[in-house]
């Protein structure tokens, strides 16, 4: 997320875009990821993939997005430019907990069976939004 909000160096302001991605290090933390495993004659074959992401912005808002796109001085010119596919503006200064939850499907199918099965992960952090002001004085 950009802003961080992680510290008063790094807060989010109130008005501000904040852009949200799944920063993934390998395209195993996104999926396809598939495995199989034969025991006694019968092979077993799961699948996972990520099916959206949500965020819980700690307002009572959810946004929903994919793998959304990260924030780079470069896309933005350093300005307050909407993320492309997945943001979010605070109307009022705190700190909130922000909950995202990535949806998983898992797909198998072994033994002449076969189904779907849901799976999800959860992080929470903190954020800190602030509220800038400015002070015009006359000569």
């Amino acid at each position: 997320m950009f802003p961080r909000g992680d510290s008063t160096e790094r807060m989010g302001y109130v008005g501000w875009n904040a852009w949200m991605w799944a920063a993934v290090t390998s395209e195993g933390q996104w999926g396809p990821i598939t495995d199989s495993i034969a025991e006694r004659g019968v092979t077993v074959t799961l699948t996972a993939t990520v099916t959206g992401v949500e965020w819980d912005m700690g307002t009572g808002d959810v946004v929903s997005c994919g793998r959304g796109t990260p924030w780079s001085e470069a896309a933005t010119g350093g300005r307050n430019v909407a993320s492309p596919d997945c943001g979010y503006v605070y109307g009022e200064d705190g700190r909130y907990t922000v909950a995202v939850t990535s949806r998983w499907a898992v797909d198998w199918s072994g033994g002449g069976e076969s189904g779907s099965l849901p799976f999800s992960l959860t992080r929470e952090a903190d954020v800190l939004i602030g509220e800038m002001q400015s002070v015009v004085t006359q000569r």
